[in-house]
């Protein structure tokens, strides 16, 4: 059995950063409240990038969705935005994700199972059918084949006839934590930072209000890391693409303002809040003290968050919508300006609507019913949550410290520095599960004697016949397109990457004489190679 908390002797966040039973004022020895916590909206931004936050705004409701076709996904989106969702947030299949289109053999029993199958410009217009893209933001998890997908995006906002420089939204686009820890890469890491830098300097030109990079510790969490691996190990994949974006020529505050983060919120309440308030103050130092960012817009850490999917239990399965509510509630605390809840059955299926409708309202009731967006960073001065942002702050700054001294975040990567760190993270927490020391309600403790698992009502399966279709669909549009036009943008597409100018360019007009994503991906192969992981053990 479990150690009961009267029979502990030493009590830790999640993160094994040691807890106090009860915190002082002393516990913030040399805490400057204008150097370290500040007002809201004001260097160093510890207390959130907006002065009002949520009495000016509430933050983004934007729940990642997208499954089977680009048709099915569209009336998901319609269903979602008429049930209150403020942003968009598209989730693509595994194939789109690695750049092969679905009729490739490599794609087989993979198109639109994790998310919308996406393989030319007509898919791209369906799913975006009657949905306008100058009032609405949209979010796209995508990373290998993010400059594809963003090109894409773009030519259906000019049949739309939007502006692209009226366009808001945002690319994942981060390609170093495919690396460490998710694993949907194409090409070796020195032209995948060349694809990402080219994105930052078109769209720093020509779609100015568009985030141009997510940089996520969502999936590095996933993978297993703690909240202090998360926070550090993300801060230093974000300042690997800042010093990439000025070796490549480009002026810090032309770019830096669109950049944007994708953190993870776990169950640890306080530890969470802790990490928000943290990121924001390293970062704002790093761009202001390091970099010599002079725009103020270049300081701010602005950031989407995703609930725990890693703490989704098949048992008990409605015991997810109160982990979800916890989770939320702790990044509302701290700050974030973007927010997806996960849905109670995603550790069985892709969520049903009622399952949805649950998590969306599971937002709106903290907004409106809560009462906490009603204050700014309400918890600002507790000695506890000041006490655990300095920790943060402090184990943070030592991984950085430990990636530098091994040569930087690329280097880290190939000699598995952080991709080991992370498999001991997650090794040690399945210890703790094992021993009933960490407690996973309906699962090590509190189960039923008939388990219940599963949901009443049917789960969400995605019809075979989508593969079929997505594949007949996509030789239709093969044999009726102007191939001499797709052979000459693909020609044209391989010398630019040779060449090295800026790659948006080409790859838009490829776009527009329909090519297809497994086409373009398979012109930058041959130009740039594919990588191979080097396991770590």
């Amino acid at each position: 059995m479990a150690t009961e908390n009267k029979d502990k002797k030493e009590f830790t966040t999640a993160s094994s950063l040691p807890l106090k039973s009860y915190y002082l004022p002393n516990d913030l020895a040399g805490w400057d409240y204008l150097q370290d916590l500040g007002f809201p909206g004001q260097y160093p931004f510890t207390r959130g990038v907006q002065p009002n936050m949520y009495r000016g705004r509430l933050w983004t409701m934007r729940q990642y969705a997208g499954y089977g076709t680009a048709e099915e996904s569209n009336q998901r989106y319609k269903y979602l935005l008429q049930q209150g969702q403020t942003g968009l947030s598209v989730a693509f299949d595994l194939p789109t994700q690695m750049g092969y289109d679905s009729d490739h053999p490599l794609a087989a029993g993979e198109v639109g199972k994790v998310g919308v199958a996406i393989d030319s410009l007509e898919d791209m217009e369906n799913l975006f059918r009657d949905l306008p893209l100058d009032k609405i933001s949209t979010s796209m998890t995508i990373n290998a084949t993010a400059i594809v997908l963003l090109a894409m995006y773009l030519v259906v906002a000019e049949h739309q006839k939007v502006p692209w420089e009226q366009l808001n939204g945002t690319i994942q686009n981060d390609i170093l934590k495919e690396y460490i820890a998710r694993g949907t890469y194409i090409f070796p890491p020195q032209p995948s930072m060349r694809i990402i830098t080219d994105i930052f300097s078109f769209c720093s030109q020509r779609v100015p209000q568009w985030n141009t990079i997510s940089i996520s510790g969502y999936h590095i969490r996933e993978a297993g890391a703690n909240a202090v691996q998360e926070l550090a190990f993300t801060l230093a994949n974000g300042l690997t693409y800042v010093q990439a974006a000025l070796d490549a020529g480009l002026k810090i505050d032309d770019f830096a303002p669109r950049l944007s983060f994708f953190f993870n919120v776990h169950n640890d309440f306080l530890e969470e809040i802790a990490k928000f308030r943290a990121a924001r103050r390293i970062w704002a130092r790093f761009m202001r003290d390091k970099f010599g960012a002079q725009n103020e817009a270049s300081w701010k850490l602005r950031f989407h968050t995703q609930t725990a999917g890693s703490t989704l239990t098949a048992q008990q399965p409605n015991n997810n919508i109160v982990r979800v509510a916890l989770q939320a509630l702790a990044a509302i605390l701290g700050s974030t300006q973007s927010l997806h809840t996960n849905s109670r059955d995603e550790a069985l299926a892709l969520p049903s609507e009622d399952s949805v409708r649950i998590a969306l309202r599971t937002q709106q009731l903290i907004a409106h019913e809560s009462g906490v967006a009603n204050t700014v960073d309400p918890l600002a001065g507790a000695y506890a949550i000041e006490a655990l942002t300095n920790q943060m702050e402090e184990k943070c700054h030592e991984y950085l410290s430990q990636i530098d001294q091994r040569g930087g975040v690329l280097k880290a990567i190939e000699a598995g520095y952080i991709q080991q760190e992370i498999q001991e993270s997650a090794y040690k927490y399945q210890q703790a599960l094992e021993k009933e020391e960490a407690i996973q309600v309906g699962v090590n403790r509190f189960r039923l004697e008939r388990e219940e698992i599963g949901i009443k009502g049917e789960l969400l399966k995605i019809d075979p016949a989508v593969e079929k279709n997505q594949r007949e669909k996509l030789s239709r549009l093969k044999k009726a397109r102007d191939q001499k036009g797709v052979e000459a943008a693909l020609n044209n597409l391989r010398q630019i990457a040779q060449r090295k100018d800026n790659l948006m360019p080409a790859i838009i007009d490829t776009v527009r004489v329909k090519v297809t994503l497994g086409e373009i991906s398979d012109e930058l192969r041959k130009v740039f190679g594919e990588y191979k992981e080097v396991p770590v053990f």
